[in-house]
């Protein structure tokens, strides 16, 4: 067990009795009165925009320091430096390499909010370092890219959440515990839909030279090499298969964890799912209309997305369903309700307060971890078996065929064109170590 380790184990409960310090005292102020001890620096790799949630959340607590950021992009280094310094009172080091993150023996955690192509390496290279991790949702890229990094994770003993802060958000729980109360009688069907206006097409513009101060070789790392094109870059390399899954592995891993949670962690039978460009016209490749049909042994889970706009069950654009004999339960971001079945008089109806942001607890989760060693609520056992959901549908859709999954060993069976997507190649010289496909 390396230093860093010891020195977390014996951190005191100081951080909590923090919380009383008044108000009016500044962060920087309030980060200053925590003994350097007791501090819990983190490293950030990757500067774009869920950082820019991320890392005020951490500045939360008092004892999280950040002396070091990572980001390709200088235009984004300074802009969470910025962030930085009026948290804490001081300019970070800015460095593009992550590998120099990972490096810092004054790095006690490693806060990963790249693009999804980039949560694998540096997970698993900072559980090597001895580092414990917070990685952003999905967990990989790919099924195996997940199982490597719960390897990495299990083998040096760390601590890493990954951030589907709905995880620890009260008013979910609650809902979670009132499907498993089994009041709702026999639950048959769970929707989970999200019908989100983020993309109104983004237009076809020709491929370009990146941008001034874009180390953009960096930024692709083991993708496949392709000429730089604004469009599969920062916010929008979400929608093309070399970097992320669509909607499908970023908002479906959000949903389809609630849903996972409530009904129980089993592997589906089977997959299918439809879609495609039904709206946009533009150089996007990941489908802006998709329907996923799992089909678990005592109950169906249907997940649908549409990227522009629509509303969804009940009035709302995203939120889940849990539909049983004797009622059903409908819940989001804002709270939930439940509606008996009009026929029967066994529930009552119910419909609960707003639900509030579940970031802060879901990091304060973490850093509890951290300290105590214990495992955090989205751990990565949790966090790979629901990324690996929410790929299945992936690659049932990109396969164009119904997925038979083989959880143990972790293979589609009878099927070697869905299975071809349980992993990827990476460009040289990166190379993923720990997974099974590696």
């Amino acid at each position: 067990m390396d230093s860093s380790v010891t020195r977390r184990q014996f951190i005191s409960t100081s951080a909590l009795a923090m919380a009383a310090v008044p108000t009016l005292l500044s962060n920087a102020a309030r980060a200053q009165t925590v003994p350097a001890s007791e501090k819990v620096r983190v490293g950030l790799i990757g500067c774009g925009g869920i950082s820019h949630a991320d890392l005020p959340t951490f500045f939360l607590n008092p004892e999280v320091d950040c002396p070091i950021i990572c980001d390709i992009d200088d235009a984004n280094l300074e802009e969470v430096a910025k962030i930085v310094d009026a948290k804490r009172g001081y300019k970070p080091d800015m460095v593009k390499d992550f590998r120099r993150v990972i490096d810092r023996k004054d790095v006690d955690v490693v806060l990963v909010c790249t693009p999804d192509h980039w949560h694998a390496l540096p997970t698993i290279y900072a559980c090597e370092t001895g580092k414990d991790v917070y990685c952003e949702k999905p967990l990989g890229k790919t099924i195996d890219e997940g199982r490597a990094m719960l390897e990495a994770a299990k083998k040096y003993n760390r601590v890493v959440q990954m951030g589907t802060q709905w995880r620890s958000g009260t008013h979910y729980r609650e809902a979670v515990e009132y499907v498993q109360s089994g009041k709702l009688g026999k639950i048959r069907m769970v929707r989970a839909w999200a019908y989100l206006d983020w993309l109104g097409g983004v237009g076809n513009p020709p491929d370009s030279d990146p941008p001034a101060g874009v180390d953009y070789d960096m930024w692709l790392g083991p993708a496949p090499l392709r000429p730089f094109n604004k469009n599969r870059f920062h916010f929008n390399f979400r929608w093309f298969w070399d970097y992320a899954g669509g909607l499908m592995t970023d908002w479906g891993v959000h949903l389809l964890n609630i849903c996972l949670w409530a009904m129980g962690p089993e592997p589906p039978l089977r997959v299918s799912s439809s879609g495609g460009k039904r709206i946009l016209d533009d150089n996007t490749e990941t489908p802006d209309t998709q329907v996923t049909i799992f089909d678990f042994p005592n109950y169906t889970l249907i997940f649908e997305h549409q990227i522009v706009g629509g509303i969804g069950p009940g009035g709302k654009p995203h939120g889940m369903l849990f539909s049983g004999t004797e009622g059903t339960l409908i819940i989001d971001e804002g709270g939930y309700e439940i509606i008996p079945e009009p026929k029967k008089k066994s529930i009552e109806a119910y419909k609960g307060p707003a639900g509030k942001d579940s970031r802060p607890a879901h990091v304060r989760n973490f850093l509890d971890c951290v300290k105590s060693r214990e495992k955090p609520v989205e751990n990565l056992e949790v966090g790979h078996y629901v990324s690996s959901i929410a790929h299945l549908g992936n690659l049932a859709f990109q396969s164009q065929s119904e997925v038979h999954w083989n959880v143990e060993k972790e293979k589609v069976m009878e099927n070697k064109k869905a299975d071809a997507y349980v992993a990827c190649e990476y460009r040289k010289p990166w190379k993923l170590p720990y997974g099974w496909r590696s």
